[in-house]
């Protein structure tokens, strides 16, 4: 620690190298959470009632796996560097540039349920409830990646727990990454999980998932570095405040309608009864 602040800890972003084969902090954190969500998403499958089995879950695990890396790399192209998307379409496919989106992502897992739910001749909001609680600890696990990067910090500060991050420049940042971790992963996570302990209406657990994560998300912009390329729109608001605006909306809107329709089990096949 120097001068009331700390020194960004010295992270080389590669784990492990292996000839031309490199395992990645960041990486690795996303395996983490994937492994964790498997876990946990079998753990509920195998309670007697639940409409689910092990089969199912990792096939929409998977599913919902490709929906998070293709969505969230069009989502960061076109959300947040549409110009150099202009400029370079290939530069679309250069993931080793790094780059994604969580709003990207979210349409990315959106559209991987719809197929799953109309495959399956599940509901929509019965695949969605499902999967909600499973996903803010990798939210949570790719902060984290964020941090050991020294990427995504966050503005200027003079808080006591200020970091100084090594591509930050000389100033000491807030610790944004942590933030986003706590609130987006374990908060969330808690939330949802206790939410989910007594039955709700479809769609409930969807909305309660949009209006949190949107919140939390939209509270840390107060305190994380705009992206350099776009700032802040009209000097007030970033692309992050704007994007989860209406997951807050929607989010809220899907919780009144849920609970103002009352169905409170999914309408599943006879084979996925058993």
């Amino acid at each position: 620690m120097s001068q009331g602040y700390f020194e960004f800890p010295n992270i080389d972003p590669v784990l492990v190298s292996i000839g031309p084969l490199s395992i990645r902090w960041y990486g690795l954190m996303y395996l983490i959470g994937f492994a964790f969500a498997l876990w946990l998403a079998n753990r509920r499958a195998d309670k007697p009632g639940s409409g689910w089995n092990r089969e199912q879950v990792s096939d929409l695990l998977f599913a919902g796996f490709l929906g998070v890396v293709i969505g969230g790399r069009i989502g960061y192209v076109l959300f947040y560097n549409f110009d150099l998307f202009l400029q370079d379409p290939l530069y679309l496919f250069k993931v080793w540039t790094g780059g994604m989106s969580f709003h990207g992502g979210l349409l990315g897992v959106i559209t991987a349920m719809f197929w799953y739910a109309r495959k399956n001749g599940r509901t929509f909001f019965g695949v969605a409830d499902f999967i909600a609680p499973l996903v803010p600890f990798g939210l949570g696990m790719g902060r984290m990646g964020n941090f050991m990067n020294s990427e995504l910090w966050g503005r200027v500060t003079d808080v006591p727990w200020a970091i100084v991050f090594p591509n930050g420049g000389p100033l000491p940042r807030h610790p944004s990454q942590l933030y986003e971790m706590a609130l987006e992963g374990i908060v969330l996570f808690f939330i949802l999980n206790w939410f989910i302990k007594k039955p709700r209406p479809l769609g409930s657990v969807s909305g309660l998932f949009l209006a949190g994560y949107g919140t939390f998300r939209f509270l840390v912009e107060y305190v994380r570095e705009p992206d350099a390329q776009l700032g802040l729109f009209g000097g007030f608001i970033s692309m992050g405040q704007i994007l989860s605006t209406p997951m807050i909306v929607i989010g809220v809107s899907l919780m009144v309608w849920a609970y103002k329709r009352g169905h409170y089990k999914d309408e599943l096949p006879q084979q996925n009864a058993k």
